[in-house]
């Protein structure tokens, strides 16, 4: 093999023309020759599509038809008629004496061609183009916040009804990257955008409403947060978004914003099982990834969801047999005495640190686990009387919440599994949003999860047992083997709760466990809450650690994982032929 500049001698040119199509194997690339019209072209002998060798396909007018799945490609530069085939890499050729030489040098600037690759997948909603991409841009650098951020902008952008899972699971995706393996990150950063693609798929745009003229003055913050509370109360979509939209252009501060957001989501009770308060977290956690780029855009779309949510003090059980919007009506009058009086104890919590802070806590827990809702709300109350902070009482409701999924009975209806897991799910995006501006207002929504807590009660007849400490075995490393065999089956809910407990319980590394069930997550095609469970239980295992509350959280997270597998997988079956591609797998090709 000769090589001059970029350029290697490929083949004798009376070859090329003798057969008319010439494959060679050059510099680790498989090179379809074609000869047409006294001119010889150079491409890619695999499909970019799902790889199958072009030798084989059909040539007229110039145009090259892979006969597979009928993707057309034009021959001089490689570009196709059909976007979800993806360009066919074409090679530049020159002819010196009898030899034909190609330049096998990668294109200029590749990343712009991926960037707008994936552009293209989300506008047409072609998993396998947006796989493709992904893999490409990821293996390029640390591009997954690019990739992240051009499916939020896509999202909010086409879509009129605004924020929902879609955007929610792209979000998800992207917390969840620093658990998982190398090799799983751009698997899922493809999760994430593909799940944008689909909710966006032949959706209307949405053209956002603009701000209020003269928006620019500061000063005017507060006002544009009561007129948004008064106009989300009313279901005044149009007048709610023109204000929050003022309020961004005011200069109103991420923890301004982030007020104003969480204070409409809580004046009324559990609002659509909780959806639009973990909507809301997720696009201040999506802003935060992208350093509060295109706010206006992103935090506008959350505006419909408010306004059309369903208010928990229109719902039967709510209301009937136990009244609990008026416990929680009464509770909150006394918030602020409560807290206040707490503020002189602040430090005699201290996140559970001391014997006696452990005690109380594990006090608090069997009430909130309890029958008796007037009672748990009077626990809360004199937990912050006592010093409590309101982040460490909304973790507490989540570790509660979380206990119910862990004890669920496998005897109840599939579908009562949301019911538990909404809970969860509400109680986490509470905690983490207490993290980011412990408001009162916010704070009623750690009561709003601790009354669905009550609520779950029956999901726990009979309670499944959760794993003992003292049943542990030698080896925890092979219990990890065991798992994707037994997620592989049906009915395996109780056993891989026991599993989970075991390895961690035997001094197992979280570590490995953490990117396994990631791994596990996302071989299984897109379900919307089984990626908000694992997120949501990452996280808050990262907060508890290797605790009975982190153990105990993790097993939750396995056992609704087990749940709600296996499925078909075809995301992954999409995901692999992508990534072979990628890696120059010779999928269909046979030369020597």
């Amino acid at each position: 093999m000769t090589q001059t500049e970029n350029y290697i001698r490929a083949a004798h040119l009376d070859d090329v023309r003798k057969v008319g199509r010439l494959v060679v194997a050059i510099a680790g690339h498989t090179v379809l020759l074609i000869h047409v019209d006294d001119k010889v072209y150079a491409v890619d002998n695999r499909c970019p599509h799902m790889g199958f060798p072009l030798h084989q396909g059909t040539i007229q007018d110039c145009i090259l038809t892979c006969d597979w799945h009928y993707a057309r490609f034009d021959l001089m530069s490689g570009g196709t008629f059909d976007p979800w085939a993806d360009d066919l890499p074409a090679f530049p050729v020159q002819i010196r004496g009898n030899e034909v030489w190609i330049d096998l040098a990668a294109p200029a600037d590749s990343f712009a061609h991926h960037r707008q690759r994936l552009q293209d997948g989300l506008e047409q909603g072609i998993s396998l183009v947006i796989s493709k991409s992904v893999i490409a841009l990821l293996h390029q650098g640390n591009n997954a916040t690019e990739a992240f951020r051009m499916g939020l902008d896509f999202g909010v952008r086409y879509r009129q009804s605004g924020w929902d899972t879609g955007l929610t699971i792209h979000t998800c995706m992207m917390n969840l990257l620093p658990y998982l393996d190398a090799e799983d990150k751009p698997r899922a950063i493809y999760h994430g955008l593909a799940a944008v693609a689909r909710d966006t798929s032949n959706q209307p745009p949405r053209f956002p409403i603009q701000p209020l003229p003269q928006s620019d003055n500061p000063e005017k913050v507060s006002i544009l947060h009561n007129w948004f509370r008064q106009f989300v109360e009313v279901r005044d979509t149009e007048g709610a978004e023109r204000c929050l939209a003022s309020a961004i252009r005011a200069g109103a501060s991420q923890t301004q914003l982030a007020q104003m957001l969480f204070t409409v989501v809580t004046d009324h009770r559990y609002i659509d099982v909780g959806h639009p308060l973990d909507f809301t977290n997720k696009a201040l956690e999506a802003l935060d990834a992208t350093g509060w780029h295109n706010a206006e855009l992103v935090l506008t779309s959350l505006v419909s969801g408010y306004t059309s949510a369903s208010r928990m003090e229109e719902s039967r059980s709510w209301r009937s047999p136990v009244d609990l919007v008026a416990i929680l009506q009464q509770a909150f009058e006394t918030l602020p005495v409560a807290l206040a009086e707490g503020k002189k104890q602040q430090g005699t919590w201290s996140g559970g640190v001391s014997l006696c802070d452990r005690t109380y806590r594990d006090r608090l827990l069997p009430i909130l686990l309890g029958d008796n809702a007037q009672a748990i709300s009077d626990a809360l109350l004199t937990a912050l009387r006592q010093g409590c902070s309101e982040v460490e009482l909304a973790g507490i409701v989540t570790e509660a919440s979380a206990l119910r999924i862990a004890q669920f009975s496998t005897s109840n209806d599939f579908n009562d599994w949301d019911s538990a897991h909404h809970t969860f799910t509400f109680a986490n995006a509470v905690h983490q949003g207490m993290r980011r501006v412990a408001s009162l207002e916010l704070l009623r929504a750690v009561f709003d999860a601790a009354m669905s807590v009550y609520l779950d009660r029956f999901l726990n007849v009979p309670a499944a047992r959760l794993p003992k400490p003292d049943k542990t075995v030698e080896n925890p490393a092979e219990l990890l083997h065991e798992l994707p065999e037994l997620l592989d089956r049906q009915q395996q809910v109780n056993r891989a709760g026991e599993l989970v407990g075991c390895y961690l319980y035997s001094g197992g590394e979280p570590k490995q466990l953490l990117a396994l069930l990631g791994k596990l997550l996302l071989r299984e095609d897109r379900q919307f809450h089984v990626i908000q469970e694992i997120e949501a239980a990452f996280r808050q295992y990262s907060r508890l650690g290797n605790s009975t509350a982190g153990i105990n959280v993790l097993v939750a997270a396995s056992r609704y994982l087990a749940a709600h597998t296996p499925t078909m997988r075809s995301q992954e079956q999409t995901y692999q032929m992508a990534y072979r591609l990628h890696r120059g797998d010779r999928l269909f090709e046979d030369v020597n």
